[in-house]
């Protein structure tokens, strides 16, 4: 408050809470005129009157003023008041500021809230439904109504018994529809989740919550979701995943759970069941003289016939390629081998295409449960196995699975020891790159290097897994890491000259670990090729890991000292030993593709998954997933924290010259921090 005299118009005086409002000295408040304290339009006009009547001697006649007021004060803050000026006789004027600033943001804060709330509503997905104790609709948004397909004119009406009999006669089932939600308006305090079925074909889902004001239940809130184009786009994902985009058939991972359910469900003492793996012989052929759509033709052709000669219960499924998979229910060795001799009959008939006549045939493996198998994966290789003795024996018929011909005689593997060592010599292995992306972003994050060999006088392309396992058993797994291990850092050198930082991983094999100058070894290939350590991540398997604890331990420091990075190598496929991930210095776990293949369907595999993710988690290390083929795998693994992956579908290995070709467009990897 403060005083002014009607005859000068100046302030005479003026308490503390003024002083404070106006953030003013009390000598500048003091003698200031009064139309200066308050500049606005109002005290102007007011003061105007004022000065007109104590001219007259008459202050006593001019009216009260009330009302709101904006005040700029010395400070420059803005405040919201109620402002009062009335008369004081004798020959004075009272001026009262109240300030409402604090109130009058909290209403401009609320309003704000309540619009944002509303908007909020209003943008939502969900369709809302507020009600309070007594089930009377108190608000709701647009999402509602549409979700509901209510009329207009009904929702105008404010007739909450008629929406509420318009909902009960949209559902399916209106009897249990109105059961439970008598029971959720008796339970108040019930937060629960169900899902309706609507007679449009909609699956709605609704999620009940309280509404809660001043710590006391006021009401429900119902959200109402519209799941019919989720579920369906699952449907399909799940049907893409399952099966094979070109023949419909079952692909390999849906004719595995195919073949582990017909396990669970074998009785004790009950049939045996066999597991049929055919592959066409000299596809390529076709491929190469019909063209790709030739022999997308001649595939499909083969679903045809497989499906007309097996029985009713039987599966067949197409593994990839021109591979296909029969599962051969209430067989034992000889029903498998009379299945396996009409197979061989049907693929052999003549195949019209393009106006040529041509003929097949195949070569079918064969493994027979339990006798020669107990699970999926383990009936599947073995039936591939004895496929390809039945290649190696002249093709155009059938092997059955026999434990003493794995996989290759004394005689095949000295020559292909032999074999190996000339193409070493001879520069006829190769390295690929297979990309490793952020599961996310889908932005690579690395490559692994893997070795190939193509050998003309031997048929052309020669699997890993036939040489590798000879060269460990020859030792000549030593020579053959070394050569990968300078041609990989050396790739990986030239990659970061032409400003490609790309972290390159490299399998070491138990034998050349151990090798005494192995930490050496890995130095000098470093030092030669100027290729920063971090850039180079070494793959070891777990088994490599458990040999000789203190010298490994010895070896690993040393190599983490270098700054290299160590990766563990299909984790969880051998002896998982927690002790060994505390004490060794391990950077990152790779997730076996045996754990990927069954995911997200395969509840075992996906609980072995979340395991490894949150085991890496709590040791702060890195984890990437082998084999990733489908987006529903990617999906899960992202879903559960892994943050890499690797597999079929980005891309398989590629040459270092496709791999540039194939990432030139993407941007550049960031280049990581040494450990």
């Amino acid at each position: 408050m403060w005083l002014v005299h009607a005859g000068t118009l100046c302030v005479c005086a003026v308490n503390e809470a003024a002083l404070r409002l106006l953030a003013l000295p009390r000598e500048r408040v003091l003698g200031a005129g009064a139309d200066t304290l308050l500049p606005t339009p109002e005290d102007f006009a007011f003061w105007a009157e004022a000065a007109a009547v104590a001219c007259e001697g008459g202050a006593e006649a001019v009216a009260e003023l009330c009302s709101q007021a904006l005040l700029q004060r010395g400070d420059g803050a803005t405040l919201y008041l109620t402002r009062r000026i009335r008369p004081l006789p004798p020959g004075l004027f009272m001026v009262a500021l109240q300030d409402h600033s604090a109130q009058r943001l909290a209403e401009q804060e609320r309003e704000q809230l309540l619009a944002q709330l509303r908007a909020t509503l209003e943008a939502t997905a969900d369709g809302i439904l507020v009600t309070d104790l007594a089930g009377h609709i108190r608000s709701f948004n647009r999402h509602f109504a549409q979700i509901w397909a209510l009329p207009q004119a009904l929702l105008q009406e404010g007739n909450d018994a008629a929406v509420y009999d318009w909902m009960r006669r949209s559902v399916a089932d209106p009897v249990r529809y109105q059961q439970r939600l008598d029971a959720l308006r008796e339970a108040v305090l019930m937060q629960a989740s169900d899902r309706l079925r609507l007679r449009s074909g909609q699956v709605v889902e609704r999620v009940t919550q309280p509404q809660w004001v001043g710590g006391r239940p006021v009401g429900q809130v119902f959200s109402f979701r519209d799941l019919s184009e989720r579920i369906a786009a699952d449907q399909r994902i799940e049907h893409l995943s399952s099966t094979d985009p070109l023949t419909g058939l079952a692909n390999r991972a849906q004719f595995g759970d195919r073949v582990t359910r017909a396990v669970a469900d074998m009785p004790p003492g009950g049939e045996s069941f066999a597991v049929l793996v055919l592959d066409l012989d000299h596809f390529k052929h076709v491929n190469d003289s019909l063209g790709h759509h030739g022999g997308d033709h001649v595939l499909c052709e083969m679903r045809s016939r497989l499906q007309h000669c097996v029985r009713e219960g039987d599966v067949v499924a197409r593994l990839g390629g021109d591979q296909f998979a029969l599962l051969a229910r209430a067989s034992d060795a000889r029903a498998a081998e009379l299945t396996a001799c009409r197979v061989l009959e049907t693929v052999a008939r003549p195949l019209t295409l393009e106006g040529s006549e041509f003929t097949l045939t195949c070569s079918i493996g064969i493994a027979v449960h339990p006798v020669d198998g107990i699970s999926a994966d383990e009936l599947l290789r073995h039936a591939e196995t004895a496929m390809q003795r039945a290649k190696a024996g002249g093709r155009a018929g059938y092997r059955l699975h026999h434990p003493l011909h794995q996989p290759l005689d004394a005689r095949a593997r000295i020559q292909l020891d032999h074999a190996m060592r000339l193409a070493l010599a001879s520069k006829r292995f190769r390295l690929t790159y297979q990309p490793q992306h952020d599961l996310d972003s889908g932005r690579l994050v690395g490559v692994e290097a893997l070795i190939r060999w193509h050998d003309p006088g031997r048929g052309g392309d020669i699997p890993p897994a036939e040489f590798i396992p000879v060269a460990e058993a020859s030792g000549f797994i030593v020579a053959i890491g070394e050569w990968v291990l300078t041609q990989a850092v050396g790739q990986a050198s030239r990659w970061l000259q032409q400003g490609w930082p790309l972290p390159v991983a490299v399998n070491v094999s138990a034998l050349q670990f151990q090798q005494p100058y192995f930490v050496d070894q890995v130095q000098a290939v470093l030092e030669a090729a100027s290729l920063p350590p971090h850039l180079l991540e070494l793959e070891l398997t777990e088994s490599l890991l458990l040999h000789d604890a203190e010298e490994t331990l010895s070896r690993l420091q040393a190599l983490a000292q270098l700054g290299v990075r160590l990766a563990v190598d299909d984790f969880g496929t051998g002896y998982s030993s927690l002790a060994y991930l505390k004490r060794f210095p391990i950077n990152k776990l790779k997730i076996d593709r045996g754990f990927v293949r069954g995911l997200p369907g395969d509840e075992s595999d996906a609980a072995i998954v979340r395991a490894i993710v949150q085991m890496a988690q709590a040791l702060e290390l890195r984890v990437i997933a082998e084999g990733v083929e489908t987006e529903a795998q990617r999906e899960f693994l992202s879903r559960v924290g892994c943050p890499e992956g690797q597999g079929y579908l980005w891309a398989p290995a590629l040459e270092a010259e496709v791999l540039e070709q194939h990432q030139r467009s993407q941007p550049l990897p960031p280049a990581p921090t040494p450990a």
